[in-house]
């Protein structure tokens, strides 16, 4: 056994140092693809423990990868060079809700979904809302910078982040931030850490921000017969004032795998539906959905439904919900993006994302936060197919050029991780990479955090197929 290995034992209780074949396996993995195997997982339960086991790996230069529910979509907990799993799920996870001052102080394990719940009996609600809040963490939304379809309207989650409590590559516990809304001392670390997907530091606690919950809301879907029309009414809705919570779209395909796994109801002979929801006081929204059901029928909508109750509304956001393990059922693999292009260049990226559909005869869907110009373009494919993952990689490929072209990124909200490495330097050039990397290299001198994320390695290029 490596020296590492027996000092790393010997700080924690036992069972907390996981090197078992089958536990190791379990960690090797998260939501997207590739599969490394750690030499060894650790579960913590206190920062000075994560600090304990942050001085050591950097003593050894031993890898550690951070890990929260591995829910990640672009690799970002991946063990790429072996070493530690941090498993920061086991954490006690806390809620400290200060209802007077609109804050929440929570540890990284708290499932995000969880922050909501308790801010609502309160009358609160934090805002971000992931597809994934019931499952993922708070720490990996962190560390992600995760959004949702109310990105919209209130944001990502470095939008409602006051303060955190980080431990450092070399084992030191910092505080950035604060427990106030208004904060500009210095450099603002917290907002270089939230997005930085654990190669900057280990999150150990947060203060976020929370806000009063809306008294009313109001869905709205609305159906097209072309594609096209559907982007250019969700670039007519924003520029006209109106400015919904969400504004989800899902093109044919998608309605039609969610009314064969889950039916609601959902209009499959349209070719495009928006899903509305305006938030605020009743009258503002009587005044709001007359305006968008006016703009909607300028725009040619087909259909124009206004569910008759709380009821009928959870519905169809259900059914937005389901879209992901609906489409899962068509082919045995999906491979998800979320390229994100200015919202007046939405109708031109679906364009872009039919030319590549038919250029690599490849089943494409789309569905996502079209109100931000997030969407989430799937390809449904086969793994177990090498020829056709090949042609996956390219059509990847074509879809991140298409995003650059139209002035748009390659992440809205699933992070870079392993996936989107190869492409950093598309986006951000060869000396705005190196000025990232520079950062890096002065928290982490002896590269020992998450190692083999968003900065690519000599050669690296997106893999999905073996031989």
């Amino acid at each position: 056994m490596e020296k590492w290995l027996e000092e790393l034992q010997s700080l924690l209780p036992e069972g907390r140092v996981l090197t078992s074949l089958a536990d190791r396996h379990s960690y090797s993995f998260d939501a997207s693809f590739g599969e490394h195997l750690p030499d060894a997982v650790v579960q913590v339960k206190e920062k000075q423990e994560v600090a304990d086991v942050l001085k050591l790996a950097n003593r050894y230069k031993v890898p550690v990868h951070p890990r929260g529910s591995g829910t990640c979509l672009s690799g970002g907990p991946l063990p790429v060079h072996g070493g530690i799993v941090l498993d920061m799920s086991q954490y006690p996870a806390v809620i400290d809700l200060s209802p007077r001052d609109l804050t929440v102080k929570v540890t990284p394990s708290v499932l995000t979904g969880n922050i909501n719940k308790a801010a609502e009996q309160h009358g609160l609600m934090y805002a971000p809302d992931p597809s994934s809040a019931h499952v993922a963490t708070i720490g990996g939304n962190l560390a992600e910078n995760s959004g949702g379809p109310r990105g919209l309207k209130y944001g990502v989650t470095k939008d409602h982040v006051l303060g955190l409590e980080v431990v450092t590559p070399e084992g030191e516990i910092i505080k950035t931030g604060g427990q106030t809304i208004k904060n500009v001392t210095g450099i603002d670390l917290t907002k270089l850490i939230v997005g930085s997907e654990g190669t900057l530091g280990v999150i150990v606690g947060a203060t976020l921000k929370l806000m009063p919950k809306p008294p009313a809301v109001q869905t709205i879907m609305v159906a097209f017969d072309d594609v096209r029309k559907a982007g250019e009414a969700i670039s007519q809705t924003l520029t006209s004032g109106i400015l919904p919570a969400k504004m989800e779209f899902m093109d044919q395909a998608c309605i039609v795998a969610v009314e064969n796994f889950q039916p609601v109801g959902l209009p499959v002979d349209a070719a495009a539906v928006i899903i509305i929801e305006l938030d605020g006081h009743p009258e503002t929204l009587r005044v709001e959905r007359g305006l968008i059901e006016g703009i909607m029928e300028e725009m040619g909508a087909k259909e124009i439904i206004i569910p008759k109750g709380d009821e009928e509304a959870a519905k169809l956001w259900h059914a937005r919900k389901q879209v992901s393990p609906a489409i899962a059922k068509i082919k045995p693999t999906k491979v998800s993006e979320d390229a994100t292009v200015p919202r007046s260049k939405i109708p031109d990226f679906m364009d872009r994302l039919e030319i590549i559909k038919e250029k690599y005869g490849l089943d494409v869907v789309a569905f996502g936060h079209a109100g931000d110009g997030n969407l989430h373009p799937n390809i449904l494919c086969d793994k177990r197919n090498v020829e056709e993952m090949k042609l996956v990689e390219r059509a990847v490929e074509d879809m991140f050029q298409a995003a650059l072209d139209l002035g748009g990124t390659l992440s809205g909200e699933h992070g870079i991780g392993t996936m989107k490495a190869p492409f950093m330097e598309l986006e951000l050039g060869e000396v705005g990479l190196d000025m990232m990397k520079r950062i890096k290299d002065s928290w982490d001198p002896n590269g020992i955090l998450n190692p083999g994320k968003v900065f690519p390695e000599k050669g690296q290029k997106l893999v999905l197929h073996h031989d």
